[in-house]
């Protein structure tokens, strides 16, 4: 046996038992939103979310939340340049429901993402004490809202996030989303112990304080940022704020990404960007790290001890998968297919920086946006 070749199995299996053993740390912070806190009191929040396109799920996003409890709820619902009947839909459920606020962006200013722009317009006339900005198609539950201010106002923090609950058609795509809050774990970890290098925002559930959103400048500060959900995190901690982080799952339920396919594709946008536009570490994630992937599939071929720590390495992803997917209550099957899963987050990563690079940019919502200015205005 090479030496290469040791010292390739070896990192392999530094690697991957490294990322299992942090994990397992990390998941002590890493939990579902709490149900039995009591509410203080019930301030106003101001719901805002952009749609473009999304006449076959936002009556369902709009109804989920007029069956929100125990909350004062006003809903702006903010029509992004849609063609099809999005906006339509909001006219009849605001005859329905007072509670429900349409507005219609027609034209995009220059220097701005669309998205972006939308929920700027959306919070200009929020009247609410907290704000909360969703997704377009994100069910909540009919206590997420005040389930997470109480956990804000235990706390006495200014933010408070889900990260995406979804529900996947196959299981490979329930290995991917596992996989997924293994990368996250930390982050999640990090917020919920006040670490100041840590910040993390999800665009599923991002409820902030209004005089916090306002203070570090609302989305004119983020108005470049293709990831805003997650700059909105950095940019309330740089204003002093502190966030709390939980496992969404059917609290939070977004109808995207049911697939590996499906991910990977909603993902080309987003990856690149949330690397902040790193050339190297976007092909260094998803060319290099693949490849200690395959180490640790090919290792136990080898019959020496190093191919097989490698290979038990990757195995014992599982191990946190297991974890999570039961805080899900989610089956075993997609936790056990984890390890075989991840090379499709590296993969993914790999995608969106090429696909960025060879265009030059990124599409979003029918518009262009040149990734020179993308660079040059995103928040770091």
């Amino acid at each position: 046996m090479s030496l290469f070749l040791n010292i390739v199995f070896f990192l392999a299996a530094t690697v991957f038992s490294t990322m299992t053993v942090r994990t397992l740390l990390c998941l002590r912070s890493c939990h579902r939103l709490p149900k039995d806190l009591p509410l203080a009191k019930t301030p106003l929040v101001s719901v805002i979310f952009a749609a473009c396109d999304e006449q076959d799920r936002v009556e369902g996003t709009v109804r989920h939340l007029f069956a929100q409890q125990h909350v004062d709820l006003e809903i702006i619902a903010v029509d992004d340049r849609s063609r099809d009947a999005t906006g339509q839909i909001f006219k009849t459920l605001s005859a329905e429901d007072p509670r429900l606020h349409p507005k219609r962006v027609d034209f995009l200013p220059e220097d701005w993402l669309g998205k972006c722009h939308a929920c700027h317009v959306g919070a200009s006339s929020a009247r609410g004490e907290w704000l909360l900005f969703t997704d377009a198609d994100c069910w909540l539950k009919p206590d997420t809202i005040a389930r997470a201010l109480a956990v804000a106002q235990k706390e006495n923090v200014g933010h408070v996030t889900l990260t995406p609950g979804v529900s996947p058609q196959t299981v490979p795509a329930e290995a991917w989303h596992l996989a997924f809050l293994i990368s996250a774990a930390d982050w999640v970890h990090g917020v919920n112990q006040d670490d100041p290098k840590r910040h993390l925002g999800i665009g599923a559930f991002n409820l902030v304080r209004a005089d916090t959103y306002r203070k570090f400048g609302g989305h004119v500060a983020l108005r470049l940022s293709v990831v805003d959900d997650v700059k909105l995190g950095l940019l309330v901690r740089r204003s002093g704020g502190r966030t709390r982080a939980f496992i969404g799952g059917d609290d939070a339920e977004c109808h995207w990404g049911v697939t590996v396919r499906q991910m990977m594709r909603i993902m080309e946008k987003n990856y690149f960007a949330a690397i902040d536009y790193r050339t190297f570490a976007g092909f260094f994630v998803g060319a290099v790290l693949p490849l200690i992937w395959l180490a640790c599939l090919i290792g136990p071929l080898t019959g020496t001890f190093l191919g097989y720590a490698a290979g038990a390495a990757l195995l014992s992803c599982s191990i946190p998968a297991l974890i999570i997917a039961r805080r899900l209550r989610w089956p075993i099957r997609g936790a056990i297919l984890v390890p075989f899963v991840f090379v499709a987050l590296f993969i993914a990563v790999l995608n969106s920086t090429w696909t960025t690079l060879k265009q030059g940019g990124i599409n979003w919502r029918n518009t262009f946006y040149p990734l020179d200015k993308l660079r040059a205005g995103n928040v770091k």
